[in-house]
């Protein structure tokens, strides 16, 4: 697949993805690309979110292709029973553990937990080992329930900019690999 076949949804998480962040570079650079743009980022609800990418979603005109970042994964996963349109994958990056009591800000477990279903479209999940909004092993076990394919992004903090990912370079080849291999 090529990205004048998909609409390609960026779903940003908690806060949104600021200037710098991959998500915005990508979205500037990908000609079929747009936001799924919240009506309230600090004070995420998940009922909210959730029906605007499942919106986002029955508007488009070509097979869908996610990426997703952070709560944009809980957000994509919970709104799957909702779509109407062809979905061709999902590129999902640093999922938190929305099931852990520790996560700041607290109402972010609102979220979970995330269905464990096997997805029903091919994905990556890239995952770091020292993100602190999900362990290692939680991020890899919700994608091997998935049927995900899993990339170990080694230890690169939440994968955003403030961890020093706003152009990453080698996420862009993964997903640009990623979606030939879709049809």
């Amino acid at each position: 697949m090529k990205v004048k076949d998909a609409d390609i949804l960026i779903v940003p998480g908690y806060t949104n993805s600021g200037p710098d962040h991959w998500q915005t570079r990508w979205e500037g650079r990908l000609s079929t690309a747009r936001r799924v743009e919240q009506e309230e980022w600090s004070k995420p609800v998940r009922d909210d979110w959730v029906a605007r990418v499942a919106n986002a979603v029955n508007e488009a005109e070509r097979p869908v292709v996610f990426v997703a970042h952070s709560l944009g994964i809980p957000s994509v996963v919970h709104a799957i029973p909702l779509f109407r349109k062809r979905i061709a994958g999902a590129f999902f990056v640093a999922p938190p553990d929305v099931t852990n009591p520790q996560i700041r800000p607290k109402h972010l477990m609102t979220f979970g937990p995330y269905p464990r279903d096997p997805l029903p479209f091919p994905s990556v999940t890239i995952a770091s080992r020292d993100d602190p909004f999900t362990s290692f092993e939680a991020a890899e076990d919700i994608a091997g329930a998935w049927g995900s394919l899993f990339i170990d992004a080694g230890s690169a903090g939440h994968i955003n900019a403030e961890s020093g990912h706003g152009p990453w370079p080698e996420g862009s080849m993964t997903f640009a690999n990623f979606l030939t291999k879709l049809s």
